[in-house]
């Protein structure tokens, strides 16, 4: 009977939202959020993470109600903000978005009935951006990048308007600047995912905190992602295979050098091959070997965290 009672007192939804210097917009936004959940009719909580606000911010969350307030002690990213929320989140589906006004909660119901459909996981697709030029123009490089390394098929992964189910963050780790890849995180773990076109509005109040320093740590973040996704369980084949190549091709640079010296009489005093295959050798099997140490770290890391490297979604015995 106990455990039927804390069943029925589960939350539905949690709404988590970082903020950082937004104390012009803060308590119009725990407002649209409010109207938009009690609409609903479902059981809600709202999780607001300040990231070190060094406003006025977490003076006005703390006068807000309903709302759970998580204080970081410093600027520790958005990606952290976002990490602490999902592990204070008591929701059954997680709702994120912007602390800017620029994300509209009403469009929560859209990710919700998309959601319905068997998804784990909604992105915001903001389909008509009111940012800056420049913004654009970065948030377009970063997306050709995206679709060229991750192949995540979401048109707007920086858009942070999104809905995800609560088991999917169980056994995913962030950082970086990983919170605007989260579902080509997941979609790698097996779990559905696609997306809904969403309201986007200029900001009003605030100053943007995005820059060419958080472009250049998502490039690299990416990057690693790209690896994780293909290689995660064979690192050898990326770094034992590109070596087993560059060696190959040493060896053959040296041995045409050997050919020519020996049977056709030619000088080797000046020229810059004999060098250029030593040291493809050398490279091959210095990638070799790393491939080998990659190869035990990944089964040392899968067995510790007690994984195998896989999901399973379900088991059903018939």
């Amino acid at each position: 009977m106990e455990n039927q009672n804390k069943e029925s007192k589960r939350l539905e939804i949690s709404v988590v939202v970082p903020v950082f210097n937004e104390e012009e917009n803060i308590e119009e936004l725990h407002r649209r959020i409010k109207e938009e959940c009690d609409k609903l009719g479902k059981s809600y909580e709202i999780i607001f993470v300040d990231d070190g606000s060094k406003d006025k911010t977490a003076q006005k969350c703390k006068k807000l109600s309903p709302l759970k307030l998580i204080q970081f002690r410093r600027n520790f990213g958005q990606t952290a903000a976002f990490d602490a929320g999902f592990q204070m989140s008591q929701g059954e589906i997680i709702i994120t978005l912007d602390g800017d006004l620029q994300n509209d909660p009403a469009d929560i119901s859209k990710l919700l009935d998309k959601m319905s459909e068997g998804y784990d996981v909604i992105s915001g697709w903001r389909h008509k951006r009111k940012d800056p030029l420049s913004k654009k123009i970065f948030s377009r490089g970063a997306n050709l990048l995206r679709k060229f390394f991750i192949h995540d098929n979401i048109h707007d992964s920086g858009c942070s308007l999104k809905a995800y189910k609560k088991e999917c963050f169980d056994e995913l780790e962030l950082y970086g600047e990983m919170h605007r890849f989260i579902p080509a995180l997941l979609e790698m773990e097996g779990f559905r995912v696609a997306e809904v076109k969403v309201s986007h509005y200029p900001r009003i109040h605030g100053v943007t905190k995005y820059n060419w320093k958080r472009a250049f740590k998502g490039v690299v973040d990416m990057m690693a992602i790209w690896f994780w996704r293909k290689f995660s369980n064979r690192p050898l084949h990326l770094f034992g295979g590109s070596g087993v190549m560059l060696s190959f091709l040493g060896t053959i640079i040296l041995a045409w050098m050997m050919i020519e010296r020996l049977f056709l009489g030619g000088s080797l005093q000046e020229r810059i091959w004999p060098m250029i295959g030593v040291t493809l050798v050398l490279v091959g099997v210095q990638l070799f070997i790393s491939g080998l140490l990659a190869d035990i770290l990944i089964k040392t890391y899968f067995k510790g965290k007690g994984t195998r490297g896989y999901s399973i979604k379900e088991i059903i015995n018939n």
